[in-house]
């Protein structure tokens, strides 16, 4: 199913004053022939003709509606795929005010479906009550703007088999009218269910941190990628794979952003611990690389200024005694030896 544009259409501005002269004509010309001008309002040689125009303009007056029914209004970014008898005629695109065949019909069949903010596939409130206020009404237009898919966050094993809780936002349009509407039930609850696949097809790929031995490209070889650091790669793989999934209802994806990240909530604590040790080693060791650095100064400056000769047993006690001091956690409290060493 290809979408077909229907060209020329725009002329229901002229359709809709050509109706309502028809009427006024109608019942200038049923007061004409039932006599209100007066009795000579009516020639003797029309007499006969009469009835018939009388007639024909009350068949106007009770069936004129039914031309009214093919004036279509469009606003910017609105379309409206029209069907004949089941048959498939075309596409209405672009803001105007159009004429078609009074006995066609808009397809929407996504018209009651709606997609929240939280990514919820819900249908509109319908009133049950005559006390109720009235659903807004549905309209079978689709619209052509640019809008947004918020998914719901979902929990997910990633490479390593760690849960993560995830969610993307989804910016996407409908390109092509007729694919939507006739290709797939409904491209909207279509479109919510293929992004949640793809998310779980890309999801499983990475782990959510860096990790040794893992090939997140295919290739065959480890890298550095991961949920955490290479969002931006991710969230591009994303979108393709979406786009695939798509492109039969004639949909366009033109973004797909991660918006949640975090560990589920059952390892989160454990995965935090971690975290704290790995941080914890990782500074230690630079304090431990950067007071044995100062060691090594010290011992050098002091050997070259010959300042004082420490043998092999005084350069250890030194040594130890720096170390403590600059890698301990609290303030040294140094003990002055007034005596000798030994």
């Amino acid at each position: 199913m290809t979408e077909k544009l229907l060209q020329n259409k725009k002329n229901g501005m002229p359709i809709l004053l050509a109706i309502l002269a028809g009427y006024v004509v109608a019942i200038l010309v049923v007061l004409w022939a039932a006599g209100a001008f007066g009795e000579a309002a009516v020639p003797e040689n029309l007499s006969a003709l009469t009835g018939v125009l009388m007639a024909v303009c009350v068949a106007w007056l009770c069936l004129g509606w039914i031309l009214a029914c093919g004036l279509k209004v469009l606003r910017p970014q609105e379309a409206l795929v029209l069907t004949l008898f089941g048959n498939y005629i075309g596409t209405l695109k672009g803001e105007g005010f159009y004429y078609v065949n009074p006995f066609c019909s808009g397809v929407n069949p996504a018209a009651r479906t709606r997609l929240n903010q939280s990514g919820d596939v819900s249908e509109r409130p319908v009133p049950t009550g005559k006390n109720e206020l009235s659903a807004t009404p549905v309209s079978n237009k689709l619209s052509l703007k640019v809008m947004t898919l918020n998914n719901n966050r979902q929990k997910i094993n990633d490479c390593l088999g760690n849960p993560v809780e995830i969610g993307i936002a989804v910016t996407w349009r409908i390109v092509d009218t007729a694919k939507a509407v006739f290709s797939v039930d409904n491209y909207k609850e279509f479109l919510s269910l293929q992004c949640d696949t793809a998310l779980r097809n890309i999801v499983r790929i990475y782990p959510y941190d860096v990790a040794p031995n893992v090939d997140t490209t295919g290739d065959g070889q480890a890298d550095d990628g991961s949920l955490r650091g290479s969002s931006e790669i991710v969230a591009a793989r994303i979108k393709d794979e979406i786009q695939a999934r798509v492109q039969q209802a004639g949909l366009e994806i033109l973004e797909a952003r991660i918006t949640y990240l975090a560990y589920a909530p059952e390892i989160a604590a454990v995965m935090l611990q971690r975290q704290q040790a790995s941080a914890i080693i990782d500074a230690r060791k630079m304090i431990v690389d950067g007071a044995v650095g100062m060691v090594e100064m010290a011992l050098e400056r002091l050997s070259e200024n010959q300042v004082v000769n420490l043998d092999e047993e005084r350069k250890a006690a030194m040594v130890s005694n720096l170390l403590v001091v600059l890698c301990g956690n609290r303030d040294a409290q140094p003990v002055v030896n007034s005596g000798s060493l030994y």
